[in-house]
């Protein structure tokens, strides 16, 4: 691991056990009784400091857990001649454990680490010491306090991290959440905005140039006065005008240019050159529909098809905007890989992908529709959204999107 990226914790118990390494490789040479002990502690405490040197070692979860294993390899080898030429070097083993467990995958270091305290044991008996409950106890016992550690540790530090992508996604959720929400109420205030204009300042105009034409009428042509309301009659058209294009620019995103499907036909097109094919289709007849439900349909469109040309990998997708009674319905499907919705529900997928189906329900749900989605691995993706249409108020007349008032 990068000395860089430990934590504090971690680097006191790095160094722990290079001073553990040191202390009892220091009392092996000390105690042993033979030229041979004191030069294989040595070479065992080379070996060793030569990997806490190495990147590739020093760093085995980012660097070559390949040169890693050979280093332990070698390491344990020199602990070997230290075993074969003094019965101290057992006492080694249990730093050895820890590196084994770390450096190696658990199908490999647990059986590295049974090995290692069998060597221990058969090195002080084949020594001729005097047996004892405790040559055994000792080694099995270290080996037993290194297994739960490690593996304890590991299990704390896949927990954190888990916990730490859940806060990561949480954070971005709510960020997205914000500014979905900022968004809608962008969108909402375009909309009163626009309403006003056309409920108001739209119609009132409308009205003065029809009185003003009438006025002109009855006025004989060319008199002053006849004149004067010609005049103001053309500045109440120019500024019916100015508020008519007003009314245009506040229409939302996307559905400034026509209708709710031209800019579902214009969506088939964003899906690039190596996306799916996107078909799109109308059935039913249409009905001018509300501001707020084409948002709605327009941004669930783009976000289920944003979906599927990011995770399906499909060849291809449909979106059909159907108007059915007092119903009107969307659906997009592809021939994708597919998922498991149940998953999604339960929190077990993707954040990025989870979070759009609950952006999309949400949507279809606060206009008092449903949201559903089929779906199975290998099987590909179905949306479907449903909105009630409102019924129609004389008081209350829809804005148009682009024809005159």
């Amino acid at each position: 691991m990068d000395p860089r990226s430990l934590t504090p914790a971690l680097r006191v118990l790095r160094a722990c056990l290079h001073l553990l390494m040191a202390g009892l490789l220091a009392l092996s040479a000390l105690r042993a009784h033979s030229a041979g002990g004191t030069l294989a502690a040595v070479v065992t405490g080379a070996v060793y400091a030569a990997g806490s040197l190495l990147p590739p070692v020093r760093d085995a979860v980012r660097g070559s857990r390949q040169a890693a294993a050979v280093w332990l390899a070698g390491l344990c080898a020199a602990w070997l001649l230290l075993l074969w030429a003094t019965p101290e070097g057992l006492w080694v083993a249990f730093p050895l454990y820890f590196l084994q467990l770390h450096l190696l995958p658990v199908r490999w270091s647990l059986p590295a680490v049974a090995l290692t305290a069998g060597a221990a044991i058969l090195s002080y008996v084949g020594h001729g010491a005097p047996l004892n409950p405790g040559v055994f106890i000792g080694p099995l016992l270290g080996a037993a306090v290194a297994v739960a550690t490690v593996l304890g540790y590991q299990a704390l530090y896949r927990e954190s991290e888990r916990r730490r992508r859940m806060v990561e996604e949480l954070i971005a959720t709510r960020a997205e959440l914000a500014a979905a929400e900022r968004h809608a109420g962008t969108l909402a205030e375009r909309e009163r905005l626009a309403r006003e204009i056309h409920d108001t300042l739209a119609q009132g105009l409308s009205s003065i140039q029809l009185l003003l034409r009438a006025a002109e009428r009855a006025l004989p042509e060319g008199s002053a006065a006849a004149r004067h309301i010609e005049e103001a009659r053309r500045a109440a058209q120019d500024n019916l005008a100015e508020a008519r294009r007003f009314v245009r620019a506040l229409t939302p995103p996307g559905l400034e240019h026509g209708s709710l499907a031209g800019a579902l036909e214009r969506l088939c097109g964003t899906a690039g050159p190596d996306g799916p094919r996107v078909r799109c289709s109308v059935s039913g007849t249409p009905v001018a529909l509300p501001t707020p439900y084409e948002v709605a349909l327009l941004r669930i469109a783009q976000s289920a098809l944003a979906n599927t040309v990011r995770h399906a990998s499909a060849s291809r997708a449909e979106i059909t905007l159907s108007f059915m009674g007092g119903w009107v319905t969307l659906d997009v499907v592809d021939d994708g890989r597919g998922f498991e919705p149940a998953a999604v529900r339960a929190g077990r997928a993707s954040s990025e992908g989870g979070f759009g189906l609950t952006a999309m329900r949400s949507r279809a749900e606060s206009l008092g529709g449903s949201f559903t989605v089929e779906s199975a691995p290998g099987q590909g993706t179905a949306v479907a959204v449903s909105l009630p249409l409102p019924l129609p108020s004389p008081s209350a007349p829809s804005l148009p999107t682009g024809a005159d008032t």
